[in-house]
C-alpha cells in the first residue's frame, strides 16, 4: 500500500478546536487510552468531512482499523451535533433578523411565523368540518 501527505484547506483553529471538543468528551467519559490523540482524532475526522476519504482510506493513513476510524468519526460528528442549535432557534433567531426563509441541507424553509402558534396546520388549509 502506498502513502502519501495532503493538506486540508482549514484553520488550525477549526483543527485545535475540535481537539478540545474530543479531549473534554474523553475526560468525561473517563476514556484512559485510545490508539489516537484527541488532536490527530480531530485530524481523522476533518479529513473525511472535508474530503470524503473512505474509512479504509483513513484508517490506513492514520494506522488505526477501519472500524476504529469509522467510530472515531461517528463520535464525533455526534459531539459537533450536540453543539449545534436546534431548528427552533436557528428559525427564532432569522424571523428577529428579518429574514424570510433559511436554507438547511438545501431546503428552503420559511421563518415566518416564528414562533408556532400551537396549530398542527396552517389557518388557510385546515378543513372546517
Amino acid at each position: 500500500m502506498l502513502f502519501y501527505r495532503a493538506a486540508l484547506p482549514l484553520s488550525r483553529a477549526t483543527l485545535d478546536y475540535l481537539a478540545g471538543v474530543v479531549r473534554r468528551h474523553r475526560k468525561k467519559i473517563g476514556s484512559c487510552w485510545r490508539k489516537l490523540s484527541p488532536g490527530r482524532q480531530a485530524l481523522l475526522v476533518l479529513a473525511h468531512l472535508r474530503t470524503g476519504e473512505t474509512f479504509a482510506a483513513l484508517a490506513a493513513g492514520f494506522g488505526v482499523g477501519t472500524a476504529t476510524a469509522w467510530r472515531y468519526v461517528q463520535e464525533t460528528v455526534a459531539l459537533l451535533a450536540a453543539r449545534a442549535p436546534k431548528l427552533d432557534a436557528v428559525l427564532g433567531t432569522a424571523n428577529k433578523a428579518g429574514h424570510a426563509f433559511v436554507v438547511i441541507d438545501g431546503t428552503l424553509i420559511p421563518s415566518t411565523g416564528w414562533p408556532p402558534t400551537g396549530r398542527s396546520t396552517p389557518a388557510s388549509t385546515a378543513s372546517t368540518g
